[in-house]
């Protein structure tokens, strides 16, 4: 690559640095203030860029003017501010008592209903926009073509930047922001309405992010696809720049839409005989970016250290032993399942079905094994779960052994997966924990994805089926289920042993657990082994199950769906996982059976689960039957 074409190339970076900031800043923001990790923070990217479409065609026709074009944006991004802020009112000032990671149940079921919602009045097809008036050409920078448009977007990205720091330090409205986002207890005894301050927060950072969609229009067509592709790289933006930091939002999307931009103008390298195709990396970049400042940095580049974590108020109760209903009821739930394939031999779908089950609530169990006695968040907990089903795949396709080798094989595969991934991210917590695993589970990603001569890259592998002894899926089921309930009693097992009780400790107080001689790392990074393992043998029972394996298997998508299923249970009651993964895996299969806005039904039925069960199905159940022993104690 010459001079010019880096230059082209640097300047390419800038343009796409300034769409990325928007809809990063607008997430800062409502973090900052709310708590809220808003997952649905991308759905308002992608509306902004389908109501910009719908406004220029419908009212830009009519109008016929130049000016008009522009106007429409702004208009866009302000009906993208408006939609949020009825979000808001209407759904979230409900859960803000709720635990933060219910709240991001809540707005990840949002996204469910608005992508329906855009497929209904926009229909399936990408739409693409006119050029921007004035804009639609080029000019010649060093002999190369530059388009005219991206020049005005490398501008706005500052612009924006100077009109957000003058409205936070240089307004009545700024200093409300920043006393919310050090102490929004203490701003309610000041005697503020926090209500409508986080009104106007949300609907000020949906706003930007719906005035970044806008300004995509000339750029991209508008698809479906927009809402989570956008939402993970603004998750990495802000973690990059500091969460709460506008300028590190800024610096980190410039920092991430430059490396990208010059991967793409590097291309293919040949250094000392291999090939490097660094335009690849453009999948991975800012994760990879993400992974290395969090390893250096907590914090970020613009953040501030968090404090030492302290003891909270109110330690949760030790987990109890199961009492005799419990195990009656656990007894007759055994029984039900060992008779359901003879049972519904008329309908052999249910079986597979409940070989679907099955593996979900393994693969939520092994995922609340970190985060509820161990208090870690991860958002890329399908990496593991990814690497048991090709690990299984590939010592039966490619290594000719047998499928009994692979299930043995695969967790191990895993386990080592994890092994690497919890060495790094035990030393962060929260949402700098969770951001880091979901960095290395993108990386693993798309590694699976571009190995073609090992993993068949985006057309995964198929004939990976089970033994002929297990050729019938009644056959399979059964494997299916002693494994399945052989890890969830091992996992319980482990969770009532010394060890159980020390990750509970670390969990409450990492102070207290440290002064009594408990290494709370060493036991963390212990469990993330013991979780990854688990999930390689649910990802290999998958894998045996399909038939076939896909990149998808390992997207974060999955990674969603398991942490959908363990707060859909409750994460505070080891039944949780188990009730959550069965109703997840039922509520899918049936919905999308039934209509086409499949999304849209079941987001609603989650929304209504978290607003009346906000400590989870399982959880609830728990609360009614604590309430009763101690009713029945009291009256004694």
């Amino acid at each position: 690559m010459d001079v010019s074409g880096l230059i082209v190339q640097l300047l390419n970076g800038l343009a796409g640095a300034s769409s990325l900031f928007l809809v990063a800043a607008g997430l800062s923001l409502i973090f900052g203030v709310t708590r809220i990790v808003n997952f649905a923070h991308g759905s308002f990217f992608m509306l902004g860029i389908y109501l910009a479409y719908s406004l220029v065609e419908h009212l830009g026709r009519k109008l016929g003017l130049a000016w008009s074009f522009w106007l429409l944006l702004l208009l866009a991004a302000v009906i993208s501010g408006v939609l949020g802020a009825l979000v808001e009112i209407v759904l979230l000032r409900r859960i803000y008592k709720a635990p933060e990671l219910f709240q991001l149940l809540a707005t990840f079921a949002l996204v469910l209903v608005i992508k329906d919602a855009a497929l209904w009045v926009w229909g399936p097809e990408d739409l693409l926009g006119p050029r921007a008036p004035g804009l639609a050409g080029s000019i010649d920078i060093l002999g190369r073509r530059f388009p005219s448009y991206d020049l005005l977007l490398m501008v706005i990205g500052p612009v924006i930047l100077g009109l957000l720091w003058l409205l936070l330090t240089r307004t009545r409205f700024g200093t409300l922001v920043r006393a919310a986002t050090q102490d929004r207890e203490m701003v309610g005894a000041l005697g503020i309405h926090q209500s409508w301050l986080f009104t106007s927060v949300f609907a000020l950072g949906c706003a930007l992010a719906g005035l970044g969609g806008a300004l995509q229009l000339p750029r991209e067509p508008a698809n479906l696809g927009l809402d989570l592709l956008t939402i993970g790289d603004a998750f990495v933006v802000v973690v990059v720049g500091g969460m709460g930091s506008i300028p590190g939002a800024y610096v980190a999307a410039l920092l991430i839409a430059e490396i990208k931009a010059l991967c793409v103008g590097i291309g293919t390298v040949e250094l000392w005989g291999i090939s490097f195709a660094f335009s690849k990396l453009t999948l991975v970049a800012e994760f990879l970016v993400m992974a290395v400042v969090l390893m250096v940095r907590p914090w970020g580049l613009m953040g501030k250290a968090q404090a030492a974590a302290r003891a909270l108020g109110e330690a949760e109760l030790p987990i109890r032993p199961a009492d005799k209903l419990f195990l009656a009821a656990v007894a007759v739930l055994a029984l039900a399942l060992l008779v359901l394939p003879s049972m519904s031999s008329g309908s052999p779908y249910v079986v597979v079905l409940a070989i679907d089950q099955l593996i979900a609530a393994l693969f939520a169990a092994s995922l609340h094994f970190i985060m509820g006695p161990a208090g870690m968040h991860s958002f890329g907990h399908a990496a593991y779960f990814g690497l048991g089903a090709y690990a299984a795949a590939l010592v039966v396709r490619k290594l000719g052994l047998s499928m009994e080798a692979a299930l043995l094989l695969a967790p191990l595969v895993a386990a080592l997966g994890a092994l690497i991934v919890g060495w790094f991210s035990v030393r962060l917590s929260g949402v700098y924990l969770a951001m880091l695993t979901l960095a290395f589970a993108q990386i693993v990603w798309a590694g699976v994805y571009q190995w073609d001569d090992v993993t068949g890259g985006s057309n995964g592998m198929t004939g990976v089926w089970p033994a002929e002894w297990l050729s019938g899926k009644q056959a399979y089921y059964y494997l299916t289920l002693v494994l399945v309930l052989v890890s969830l009693w091992a996992l319980r097992r482990m969770l009532f042993s010394p060890f159980g009780y020390a990750l509970r400790a670390g969990r409450d107080s990492v102070l207290r657990a440290d002064a009594i001689g408990i290494d709370v790392k060493a036991m963390q990074w212990i469990a993330f082994i013991i979780a990854g393992a688990f999930a390689g043998v649910a990802g290999a029972l998958f894998a045996f199950s399909k038939g076939s394996i896909s990149p998808e298997t390992l997207n974060v998508s999955r990674s969603v769906d398991g942490l959908v299923m363990v707060l859909l249970g409750g994460l505070q009651t080891l039944a949780g996982p188990v009730v959550g993964a069965v109703s997840y895996t039922w509520l899918h299969d049936v919905m999308a059976r039934s209509t086409e806005y499949w999304r849209a039904l079941l987001g609603a039925v989650i929304l209504i689960l978290v607003l009346l069960f906000p400590q989870g199905i399982a959880g609830f159940f728990r609360q009614l039957l604590d309430q009763r022993r101690n009713t029945a104690e009291v009256a004694r």
